[in-house]
């Protein structure tokens, strides 16, 4: 073996080293434009739908709590997500009824990817197991929606086949576009039809009222499913102001209308485990000419280095970061508004990212109770 056989090799190795201290160390933060937008490793599921407005006859209930007298919660349902990977994150001591395992995918093609395996949830968990797909693409959702279309037949055929062995299957489908509201029905139908007697669930943006020409519209998609998740988080995301993933206020006018609307009996309020933060500075951004002379001159740079003649230079400055994240506190409040405002059934996103000192605080009721 000549040497640079032996460099290639030794590359190879530190490659593999590296990614296997990558994979069981914490995952780094995620950034956007240069900040870190979120504590663990996330899926920015966030969107601006519409202006938020508080209705004139809404008074936020008074949910204030010392740290040693938490209030616990019960609910009939306890809807948990599972990411693929982290099977671990699930066991029998914790009070969940309904694990929602994620997460199949719709490629460029319109194909169904990336099924997790049914064998990998731990044979301990006794509850409802529930696949979950997920489209996040408006070009590829409308694609795949068109009536008529063989990659809509196939997709339908392959989600059928796949949800065999589980007891429901679960759509979480966040990027419908407008105009495509009743292929999206016609859709959910189909599928409502060929599965039979298993449960068919949806996982909905939060709405605190009707819009105009909804694709989420909740009173016409709940005929079709079993249960509707609302997904009441992100009420702050990665590119808007600071704020609380969920404040309460925003909660319970979420809960209201979708108590309203959708009814305890096939209501999910999801709640989340994680958090975000936010920095006062953004800083990867292009510029051009001028600027770089101006940001030069306003940063006091008279030394420029060069790196194979292109020029270089760096400087450093003050950042405010702000976070907001859920710990067994705000969360036992959170449940307890949503139990007090009539809620039976409540989900999170997702298992694993939760602090253990939540647990306490929820329970499942029994089932001579329900």
């Amino acid at each position: 073996m000549n040497y640079n056989h032996v460099k290639y090799a030794v590359l190879i190795l530190v490659g593999i080293l590296l990614s296997l201290t990558t994979r069981c160390s914490s995952p780094p933060a995620q950034t956007k434009g240069g900040v870190p937008v979120v504590i663990q490793e996330l899926e920015d599921t966030s969107e601006e739908t519409y202006q938020e407005e508080v209705p004139p006859d809404f008074e936020p209930m008074e949910l204030y709590y010392a740290d040693g007298i938490l209030p616990v919660s019960e609910f009939k349902e306890v809807w948990g997500y599972l990411m693929v990977g982290r099977e671990s994150a699930i066991n029998s001591s914790l009070p969940v009824s309904d694990l929602v395992y994620f997460g199949a995918e719709v490629d460029s093609y319109g194909k169904l990817v990336d099924v997790p395996s049914f064998s990998k949830i731990p044979s301990s968990f006794r509850g409802r197991k529930h696949l979950v797909v997920a489209c996040n693409s408006r070009s590829l959702t409308h694609f795949t929606l068109i009536e008529g279309r063989p990659e809509r037949e196939a997709l339908i055929r392959d989600l059928l086949a796949e949800a065999r062995p589980y007891d429901g299957l679960q759509i979480d489908f966040e990027m419908v576009p407008a105009r495509d509201g009743e292929l999206f029905l016609s859709f959910l139908r189909e599928l409502r039809s060929g599965l039979g007697n298993k449960i068919f669930s949806i996982a909905l943006p939060a709405r605190t009222r009707r819009l105009q020409d909804d694709v989420y519209d909740y009173a016409k998609i709940k005929p079709i499913v079993d249960r509707i998740l609302v997904m009441a988080y992100d009420e702050h995301w990665s590119t808007s102001a600071p704020g609380p993933i969920a404040s309460m206020a925003w909660c319970q006018r979420v809960a209201r209308y979708s108590l309203d609307t959708i009814g305890p009996e096939k209501l999910i309020m999801g709640l989340p485990f994680y958090g975000r933060s936010w920095g006062s500075e953004n800083v990867n951004i292009a510029h051009v000419h001028s600027q770089i002379e101006n940001l030069k001159k306003a940063r006091n740079i008279e030394e420029i280095q060069r790196e194979n003649s292109i020029p270089t230079f760096k400087y450093t400055m003050p950042l405010s970061v702000t976070v907001f994240y859920e710990d067994a506190h705000s969360l036992s409040t959170r449940m307890d508004l949503y139990k007090k405002m009539g809620v039976n059934s409540v989900g999170f996103w997702r298992l694993g990212q939760e602090t253990p000192a939540f647990w306490p605080y929820i329970k499942l009721e029994s089932a001579s109770s329900r």
